[in-house]
């Protein structure tokens, strides 16, 4: 199947930090489109005069059909490049931000992230970077509080950790719960246990191993702990072995490493994706789970699927591959293929935690929502999920497309080199810089309600959007290691698709197809739900000032959302700004408005009416 990227690759980096900006707030004019229809508090309804007359008539209104304009959203700066990035390793140090992953935000507007800044001369963690930091922080947006650092470059990896290990690199956007403050995120570092294991027959001399590379960290209670690691094999921490189910039976082995992003949720609970080798020498991933806060933090990972188990929904077909989860009140769900580049079987499955089992969500092969004859062929790894809708990206059909990727101009110079020479070749045998992948030309992006058990097509290629999978080229650019290494994965062009949901409220990322604007528009949209077509928050035809003042002038030419990122109405994105010359980038945080009461109820009232759902046409318009 395509690949999900690692959200690592997805950081906004601006070209210079010369303004000196402070919290502030602006609204988001009209996206760029007017549209004829009824406006319920800037929220379209298009459908034909008839059935918005009998909609009135019922409700004993009388309605007029102006043209439309966008609601406006109050943008409010969680953090931008003016603001000094706080790192207790280097009290002293007053360098700002520059660089940010998609954000994560909580039901109270607790906002998390991952940021940077650009590296120094001085001493501090960070090899070539010098005096870069580099971590994850926190930032409550319902009090405007300040900044905190939750791990940096060079801070204490937490116990157990007998080597006084530091943090060297947090390769994935952080994770927080809906419900609570509990943050999860991964970390990397220097060995962090050494143990002794043998004697020397010679010189009686202890025989150590030093172990625990890679780990996850969770804060319950606000202290940085560490979830998962890699001393599966060590007397003593049987916490963090792999569970013998998911090894055939085999007690006492160890994770190779955790990638993708994990979970946080129920105030207690992560989830993960794992690699790991078996007693066979055979690398296997899975998904797994733990409470890192009951019985003193004791409690042994519980093993979710594994590659090798039966799928539940084709007992024929065993899982190939699996992807990091999303989980949120008790249920973990996660995309399991037979095949991951050619999949035949497989699908969306969720886990209730404390009971064995497995629930099927949607299939691969399952029938595509109002489009005859179609039926699912893809389905993408970063699922969306509150306890009831999962919302992803799906494909069918074999029409493709031919694209064109080029290599970055800017960044690591062993990335871009990677890049470079992976590209096709010119007829002179030289690289290009430039490489064409197929990407499927039906795509869409869907709902499934796991309560009702009702699959929705939100929004679909076509008329309105040419594209939801977006792609950077990341990884490691040096020798590498095999997947289920403690090395990162090799360097190498992947694609993700962005979506966020709150409920039944869906915003993806999605590009435009040329005719109707000009090439090349990419946005943030967002859909309200079974009757309210899709329409652009956010766009790259608009001006970085809509979110920021201090990009006055300047182009928005990048934007980025995460799973977590739309909670209780509050929408954290991530954007970059640029002109030629300059730059600038932050967090931003909105709160979504709901349909006013008047209009939920002529909503509800046309519902009676209108039985299908429209899949194309003008966006924004009553779906019909």
């Amino acid at each position: 199947m395509l690949r999900t990227n690692s959200p690592a690759a997805f950081d906004f980096v601006s070209r210079s930090a010369n303004t000196n900006a402070d919290v502030n707030e602006t609204v988001i004019p009209d996206a760029g489109r007017s549209r004829a229809g009824l406006n319920l508090g800037g929220f379209h309804l298009r459908s034909n005069r008839s059935v918005a007359a009998l909609c009135a008539a019922i409700a004993g209104v009388a309605w007029v059909y102006p043209v439309a304009a966008e609601p406006v959203l109050a943008w409010t700066t969680v953090v931008n490049n003016s603001f000094v990035a706080p790192d207790p390793t280097k009290p002293d140090s007053t360098k700002v931000f520059n660089s940010y992953s998609p954000a994560s935000v909580n039901d109270n507007a607790l906002v998390v992230f991952r940021g940077r800044t650009q590296g120094g001369t001085e001493g501090g963690a960070g090899g070539e970077g010098g005096g870069r930091i580099s971590g994850v922080f926190q930032r409550d947006m319902k009090t405007l509080g300040p900044i905190q650092a939750i791990a940096t470059q060079g801070s204490l990896v937490p116990q157990p950790n007998n080597l006084a290990a530091t943090f060297n690199e947090f390769p994935s956007f952080a994770r927080i719960d809906s419900g609570s403050n509990l943050i999860a995120t991964r970390g990397q570092s220097g060995p962090v246990l050494e143990y002794q294991t043998g004697t020397d027959p010679v010189t009686g001399e202890p025989i150590t191993t030093r172990v625990g590379t890679s780990g996850i960290y969770a804060t319950p209670g606000g202290t940085l702990t560490t979830g998962a690691s890699l001393l599966g094999a060590v007397p003593g921490y049987s916490q963090f072995q792999i569970p013998p189910e998911a090894a055939s039976g085999v007690s006492g082995l160890r994770f190779d490493q955790f990638p993708g992003a994990p979970a946080a949720f129920d105030g207690k609970y992560i989830a993960y994706k794992a690699n790991y080798t078996d007693a066979a020498a055979v690398g296997q991933t899975g998904v797994f789970y733990r409470d890192i806060t009951s019985a003193g933090g004791s409690e042994q990972a519980v093993a979710v699927a594994w590659r090798g188990m039966a799928l539940p929904n084709d007992p024929t077909k065993l899982f190939g591959s699996t992807s990091p989860p999303s989980a949120a009140k008790g249920q973990v769900v996660f995309t399991g293929l037979d095949n991951e580049d050619a999949p035949t079987a497989g699908g969306i499955y969720g886990a209730k935690v404390g009971q064995a089992g497995l629930t099927t969500l949607v299939s691969i092969g399952e029938a595509v929502p109002e489009v005859v004859g179609a039926t699912l062929n893809r389905v993408g790894e970063g699922l969306s999920f509150d306890g009831r809708y999962v919302s992803f990206w799906g494909a069918w059909g074999t029409e493709t497309r031919t694209i064109t990727l080029t290599c970055p101009a800017d960044g690591n110079k062993d990335v871009i080199a990677a890049c470079v020479a992976q590209s096709d070749k010119d007829a002179n045998g030289n690289p290009t810089g430039q490489t064409t992948r197929e990407v499927p030309v039906h795509q869409g992006i869907f709902q499934k309600d796991t309560v009702t058990g009702k699959l929705q097509l939100v929004a679909e290629t076509g008329a309105d959007y040419e594209d939801f999978l977006f792609w950077n080229f990341s990884g490691n650019a040096g020798q590498g290691g095999p997947v289920g290494s403690e090395e990162e994965e090799g360097a190498r062009w992947r694609s993700t698709s962005f979506i966020a949901a709150d409920g039944p409220k869906v915003v993806f990322k999605a590009t435009e197809p040329a005719a109707l604007n000009v090439a090349n528009i990419f946005g943030l949209y967002l859909d309200m739900g079974d009757l309210l077509d899709p329409y652009a928050l956010l766009t790259s035809a608009m001006l970085g000032d809509v979110l920021d003042a201090a990009a006055q002038g300047l182009n928005i030419v990048a934007l980025s959302i995460e799973r977590d990122s739309f909670r209780n109405g509050w929408l954290a994105i991530s954007a970059s700004m640029a002109d030629a010359e300059n730059g600038w980038a932050g967090v931003y945080l909105a709160q979504i408005p709901e349909p006013p009461a008047l209009g939920l109820l002529l909503l509800a009232l046309a519902s009676l009416l209108i039985t299908t759902r429209r899949r194309t046409g003008t966006m924004g318009g009553f779906k019909s």
